[in-house]
């Protein structure tokens, strides 16, 4: 039987894609990779620090399929250091077909941009010596989205570098389609669009959260230097501020602006819309 990897299992979304494969691979055949391996499962989970490429190397040993997330560390050239130690790592463990998370409209991006090591990742694999790789880019995510809600309500509105339009894809549904591409077959060489079923305009996503929160919920839209400055006077670190500004930067370029029926084609369902998100967490938007 394969034996299949997921690098970077402790994150929220490695985590979900380790509970979706495990629901239909067998215990023997799953490996939960991370720098905080948990032990305490019946399937495996083995020391893999991306920060550490001769940890990869051993917690690569003997896979077959391996699925690579990003880590979380957003200061420029970090991840993409990473990404490239992890490719390196895959193709040395012999590894036999690596599954890429990457984000749509990737493009060749300056470090300082948050987009960089997706583009970064993707190169690096696709030149690689490993036998088969799989790309599979994912758009904006719903929930980060209501994070950003979260932290808006006292403002009353939500910040954007234009009117731009997303197509907000779940968590959940990102991971179920990398589950069902890590166990099927016919993906090699394919790079799919992991998106929502229809991309919003920032006026749109206003009025859905309008229509939750029960009050008006505007669209603020202005120049980056501004959105930064409010960032950091609210608190924000350095990096953190400038990861937001870039991410919305990207979706001002249109890298969310594609609707794909890949999640649909993978996974044989539906993907949530964000309206389906927000209604899920009312409660935790200031609903009574």
């Amino acid at each position: 039987m394969m034996k299949i990897g997921v690098s970077g299992a402790s994150g929220q979304l490695g985590s979900a894609v380790v509970q979706a494969l495990a629901e239909t691979v067998a215990a023997e055949n799953l490996v939960a990779i991370s720098r905080t391996p948990n032990t305490d499962r019946n399937y495996a989970g083995r020391l893999g620090d991306y920060d550490q490429s001769e940890t990869l190397v051993a917690a690569y040993q003997g896979l077959d399929r391996l699925l690579l997330i990003p880590g979380a560390d957003l200061r420029p050239g970090i991840r993409s250091r990473q990404m490239l130690a992890a490719v390196d790592a895959a193709a040395q463990a012999e590894v036999g077909h690596v599954f890429l998370l990457s984000a749509t409209g990737t493009q060749r991006e300056g470090e300082s941009a948050v987009g960089a090591a997706y583009w970064h990742s993707e190169q690096a694999l696709i030149k690689s010596a490993i036998p088969a790789w799989t790309i599979l880019r994912m758009s904006y995510f719903s929930e980060t989205l209501v994070e950003e809600v979260r932290m808006s309500l006292t403002a009353g509105g939500l910040a954007m570098l234009e009117d731009s339009r997303v197509s907000f894809v779940s968590r959940g549904d990102v991971a179920k389609a990398a589950a069902a591409a890590l166990t099927s077959e016919g993906h090699e060489g394919a790079i799919y669009q992991l998106t929502g079923s229809e991309a919003l305009r920032g006026e749109a996503v206003c009025r859905l959260v309008g229509q939750q929160i029960q009050r008006p919920f505007a669209l603020n839209v202005m120049p980056a230097e501004v959105l930064r400055a409010g960032l950091l006077k609210a608190g924000l670190p350095d990096v953190v501020a400038d990861a937001v500004v870039s991410m919305k930067a990207r979706q001002a370029r249109g890298a969310y602006d594609i609707v794909s029926g890949d999640i649909v084609r993978l996974t044989g369902g539906t993907p949530c819309s964000l309206a389906e998100i927000l209604a899920s967490i009312a409660g935790g938007l200031g609903q009574s």
